[in-house]
């Protein structure tokens, strides 16, 4: 077969329906290219013009043309703090399509970022503020024989006179975080960030079917009703079907488009939709073709849909607090119901994975989210400091069977509910929710991060949020929403190895906490040394220092105290490191011990807890040190593992009492057996023994009874006396006789007595 020229494929696509004919998708008739420049004025002209890529940022095509480095090394960010506050254009020249008699030309964006006016050829046709709501613009009428279309993106919003941080974006939908975070540097993304193109369509097409429904409360029956948005929709026809997992056609129906408002279809013994630790996510196949009067097909959506039921409901005992006269408020619902079933929320906060939202690609999700599979993890909070995530993160968690939590993008601010500022929030919340509701791993929105909080300012009676809640009650009723995170009951934090207010380790600290869910807590820990390597220049690399590279890179000043290297921290623990590699890995080993203690200490104290999602999982960048369990790109640290290990469905575990122990202390532990299955597990032996590298000290067996559905056993407290090592660490090994895949360790930090010179035991030892 011959290769299909520019003007064949363009021909090709017209006859299927729909001609891609610039953009992300390729090249038209003809070669058509976008261009970027800037400019200081509104009104003014670039001077130069950049080959631009779309989707990508305006940043990244500058930085390009002009040939500048990684701008994850060193302080090569800072180079971009002056392009926020200038205008820029893109601009594309095409010669107008031959159009047969009822076709339309568009142009069509899913995102550009942020406030924008479109041109074509000089006229201003189009202007929006917010990256949320996609563009689709009919050209059609407007052209010439040869045409010029142009985007002009506004500087970055600010609020004029606040310091450079996240206060600057109170007032804006564009997500904080790129403003200044403890893990993300000030750089602010701009441009056309998601898929954009000239599309030829029919007079009469589809813009969005919902496939609506409301399963009975057995869960045994679906009335499935059709939200179908279009253009000249009016006396058209329709055919749809529903493909079962299976491949069986469940539903099938053909009509009139103007009946399917009062329509409604039903399905017997739906296949649910579970996360991947209970059951199948099954999807079934949504086919929607919009009929002219001869029955020929004039556009057709189809996409994916699974069968539900989402709740948050109140936890066993929550109605018997508060216990006093008057009765005030209980803690709000926030134990996860999955069809029926109660389940415990094992994941962690999702932040955006690229610092330019326009670069990531599925297979960027792809890569991250088969590490969550292998963390164990069923669900992800999308924080609201970042992005919304693209069209692909959803389809992969719906495939995957991982619950998502979406936050609005709003962020440690007091979003004042401004007619302004609503006028923006509406239609892109809007635009969002419309997104997002139909996959089926969506299962709670929020309003945002920690807008409750002092920092913050907001409460329940804030207008932006009571619009957030009426938008998701409108457009997608069931499923749950809250205002923030976190409420009352739950917790954020705390975020390093030993709690600053208290001078406790976390050890100490968690087995006293009580909370309905930990939807933020961190655990620092080092970027390896390879990573380290690649962002530090070699003359600063060792030892770390403040106001260096490494500063920039978040491991010092970040937050509270020594954040997030915790330098000083580690010298308490192990002495002052003799190079970097022995720096890294204390470093690594704190981290991964601490989350473990996290996450199991929330499992075991279910059923008032029901989730343990950790701050973060990924990071948009290379990091020096961050509370993140995988290093940019999709580098695993050694917490990662460990955390794996702690979100088991069903394991032994140890409530260990600190980290640091001494050679003749009475070293204890507390036993439990965590169980987040809904079968019953067998009774069992679990051996404790103490390892180091060439010795082994066995403490106790303790025989388990059977371990009933979604309920954790309480077993004994063990007990010894640490003997003599030659050794730093020792490990506390929990074996499960006969079921290696429940079985658990830890490592902790050991120390020998020091034994004077002139002491017997010297002379001893040396003989």
């Amino acid at each position: 077969m011959k290769k299909l020229t520019g003007i064949m494929l363009f021909i090709l696509l017209l006859v299927l329906g729909k001609a891609v004919v610039a953009g992300s998708f390729g090249p038209g008739p003809g070669k058509i290219s976008w261009k970027v420049g800037f400019h200081k004025e509104r009104e003014a002209v670039p001077e130069a013009w950049y080959p631009a890529t779309v989707p990508g940022a305006v940043q990244l095509d500058y930085a390009r043309a002009h040939g500048w480095g990684d701008y994850m090394y060193a302080e090569n960010w800072k180079d971009y703090r002056w392009m926020e506050d200038v205008y820029w254009t893109y601009t594309i020249s095409f010669t107008a399509p031959h159009l047969k008699a009822g076709e339309r030309f568009f142009f069509v964006s899913r995102g550009i970022d942020y406030k924008f006016e479109i041109l074509l050829n000089g006229e201003k046709i189009f202007s929006q503020e917010g990256m949320f709501r996609a563009v689709e613009l009919d050209l059609t009428g407007r052209l010439k024989k040869e045409n010029e279309l142009n985007i002009v993106i506004f500087p970055v919003p600010k609020i004029p006179g606040r310091p450079d941080d996240r206060t600057q974006a109170a007032q804006s939908v564009k997500p904080a975080v790129s403003y200044f975070w403890d893990w993300h540097p000030r750089l602010i993304p701009g441009g056309i960030w998601d898929e954009t193109r000239f599309e030829t369509r029919n007079e009469a097409f589809l813009t969005d079917v919902y496939v609506a429904y409301t399963l009975s409360q057995e869960l045994d029956h679906a009335a499935v009703t059709l939200m179908v948005e279009g253009r000249n929709l009016e006396g058209l026809k329709y055919g749809w079907s529903l493909t079962a997992p299976s491949g069986e056609t469940v539903l099938q129906e053909n009509g009139e488009i103007d009946e399917l408002d009062e329509k409604q279809f039903f399905l017997d013994h739906p296949r649910l939709w579970w996360t991947h630790d209970h059951g199948k996510p099954n999807l079934y196949t949504s086919v929607f073709a919009l009929l002219d009067a001869k029955g020929s097909v004039l556009d057709e959506v189809r996409q994916k849909t699974g069968f539900r039921r989402v709740r948050l409901v109140m936890h066993e005992g929550a109605w018997a607090k508060p216990d006093t006269f008057p009765k005030g408020r209980s803690n709000p619902p926030i134990t996860l119901e999955l069809n029926g079933r109660k389940i415990f929320g094992k994941g962690s906060n999702w932040v955006n994975p690229e610092i330019f939202p326009g670069t990531i690609t599925r297979e960027r999700y792809v890569d991250l989210l088969n590490m969550a599979l292998e963390a164990n993890f069923n669900i992800f909070r999308v924080w609201g400091g970042g992005i919304v995530n693209k069209e692909a993160f959803y389809e992969l968690c719906d495939e995957k069977g991982i619950l998502v939590w979406t936050e609005f993008p709003l962020a440690c601010n007091n979003y004042n509910g401004t007619p302004e500022y609503l006028s923006v929030l509406k239609p892109e919340s809007e635009a969002i929710i419309k997104r997002i509701r139909k996959h089926p791993s969506n299962a709670i929105w929020c309003g945002g991060n920690e807008l409750f909080n002092a920092w913050s300012g907001m409460t329940d009676q804030s207008l932006a949020l009571r619009l957030l809640n009426s938008q998701c009650l409108i457009l997608d009723p069931n499923t749950p929403f809250i205002p923030t995170s976190p409420l009352m009951g739950m917790a954020h934090g705390n975020y390093v190895f030993r709690y600053p207010r208290t001078g406790l380790e976390v050890f100490q600290e968690m087995p006293r906490s009580t909370a309905t869910a930990y939807t933020e807590f961190g655990m620092p820990g080092a970027a390896s040394v390879e990573l380290l390597k690649k962002i530090i220049p070699e003359d600063e690399l060792f030892p770390p220092e403040p106001g260096t590279s490494w500063e920039s890179h978040h491991a010092f000043n970040s937050w509270i105290g020594d954040t997030w290297l915790m330098k000083d921290l580690l010298a308490t623990y192990f002495g002052k490191a003799r190079n970097l590699e022995q720096l890294v890995e204390q470093s690594q080993w704190m981290q991964a011990e601490g989350y473990k203690c996290i996450f199991e200490e929330a499992r075991r104290q279910k059923p008032v807890c029901s989730m343990a999602l950790n701050w973060c999982y990924n990071e948009p960048w290379i990091t020096a040190a961050n509370n993140s369990l995988i290093s940019y790109p999709s580098i695993p640290k050694p917490a990662f593992y460990a955390v794996s290990n702690s979100c088991r469905p069903f394991l032994a575990s140890a409530r260990i009492p600190k980290f640091s122990w001494e050679e003749g202390e009475l070293f204890s532990c507390d036993l439990y057996i965590l169980n987040d299955l809904y079968t019953c597990i067998p009774s069992g032996r679990v051996t404790i023994k103490l390892k180091t590298a060439d010795q082994e000290m066995q403490l106790l067996s303790w025989e388990f009874g059977k371990a009933p559905a979604n309920r954790n056993i309480t077993g004994p407290t063990v007990r010894g006396v640490l003997p003599h090592w030659e050794a730093d660490r020792f490990d506390l090994v929990l074996e499960v006789e006969g079921h290696p895949e429940y079985s658990s360790h830890y490592t902790l930090r050991y120390r020998p007595r020091e034994i004077p010179e002139n002491s017997n035991k010297t002379r001893q030892l040396n003989n």
